[in-house]
């Protein structure tokens, strides 16, 4: 298919290239230098002690959860409003997830009521997604939390849309709200090393639980084997293998360094946005924009999501952008609704009431004003052939 305009861009370059090829001409491909070099820096960007590389953010859930005491039996409740992956990690732990709603049609987010109601003798963790790059109100469900008396509730942030992103407030960023937190960087995220991932803590003694349990439960790595630093190890958890490379690691280093500045970027694609459906209001009545009327502090501006008119058929909008060269997706049908979560029962109205009308739009650093406009051309032309 020949885009136009595609969902995203991958923003890679002759930086990423050399820092690759550096590694291999290294000689030292596994876990390294590079990896605890890009933990140090990327822990310094969230602004916590801790940051911990793995291989994929879905992996990095689920071994966050199992840092925090997860286990067979337990439940974690979560918003359903998020990629399938969060419930799949506490799923393959053995706890059950309890689905929360979102908090309205412009907060796209959990609801902070709505997961402290779902909190039962059985909760071990409730985990919140900062959903399209804005902040959870992690300070709410901390709060709610501190007055049930329930510290024994880990809160664990998923922050796969959200690296370098803000809390409501502005006085932390995402990563360092909750009590573990775990990022993506896989191809479509706001940095990326293909896939990968990074989890945060401000907890040495979670950071000790989170290097074993990526590790096969080592008490010490190859890397440390290989500088003379350990001749043994022994195995104290039963673990997996969740480890970073360092060619990731090398990449990952270079976006990190792009990431403050690509955000701004997606920031002004947004007002681009918002700015011609401003003015193409009539044309596109009924059109909701999500997380434009409330206070979410500084947002990565991951996706940019839409709701489309009640009533309005999605898949012939879609079709209809598509014949136009313009990619869409829909982040997300939500977990509830899947085949294999068919057993968990769900009383979700605000989530199901926006899941049949979410769109997302095309955004990214290299995404244009003439595209912007080629975007909202192909979308009202979509809803007036309705």
């Amino acid at each position: 298919m020949n885009w136009k305009v595609t969902l995203t861009d991958v923003t890679l370059g002759e930086e990423e290239a050399l820092a690759a090829a550096d590694v291999v001409r290294s000689g030292w491909l596994t876990q390294g230098e590079r990896v605890a070099a890009f933990e140090a820096d990327f822990a310094a960007m969230v602004g916590v002690p801790h940051a911990v590389a793995v291989n994929n953010c879905t992996v990095g859930l689920e071994v966050a959860y199992d840092a925090v005491g997860v286990v067979a039996g337990d439940e974690v409740v979560m918003p359903a409003l998020t990629f399938v992956a969060t419930a799949n990690a506490a799923r393959r732990l053995g706890a059950t997830p309890v689905f929360a709603d979102i908090t309205t049609d412009d907060d796209l987010c959990v609801d902070p009521s709505d997961v402290l109601a779902k909190v039962t003798a059985k909760t071990r963790a409730v985990v919140l997604v900062h959903y399209a790059g804005f902040a959870a109100d992690v300070a709410a469900v901390r709060a709610g939390l501190a007055a049930m008396g329930r510290a024994d509730v880990a809160i664990v942030e998923d922050c796969a849309h959200a690296p370098g992103a803000g809390s409501r407030d502005g006085a932390a960023r995402c990563g360092a709200l909750g009590d573990v937190a775990a990022f993506s960087f896989f191809s479509n995220k706001n940095m990326t090393t293909g896939e990968g991932g990074m989890i945060t803590t401000r907890s040495a003694e979670l950071d000790r639980a989170l290097r074993l349990l990526r590790a096969h439960g080592m008490t010490t790595t190859t890397w440390d084997r290989h500088r003379g630093h350990a001749f043994t190890y022994d195995v104290v958890r039963v673990a997996t293998n969740a480890r970073m490379d360092e060619i990731r690691a090398a990449i990952g280093r270079i976006q990190l360094g792009r990431l403050a500045d690509a955000n701004r970027r997606r920031g002004v694609v947004r007002g681009w946005y918002l700015d011609a459906i401003a003015r193409r209001a009539e044309e596109l009545e009924g059109l909701g924009i999500p997380f434009s009327a409330g206070h979410y502090g500084e947002g990565s501006q991951h996706l940019f999501v839409v709701l489309l008119p009640a009533g309005v058929d999605r898949a012939p909008v879609m079709a209809s952008m598509r014949a136009a060269g313009v990619q869409t997706s829909v982040h997300y049908p939500p977990t509830h609704q899947f085949s294999a979560y068919a057993d968990v029962p769900a009383s979700l109205p605000r989530t199901d009431a926006v899941a049949a009308r979410l769109l997302t739009l095309p955004l990214g650093p290299a995404i244009t004003a003439a595209q912007v406009a080629i975007v909202i051309d192909a979308l009202a032309t979509a809803l007036a052939a309705r």
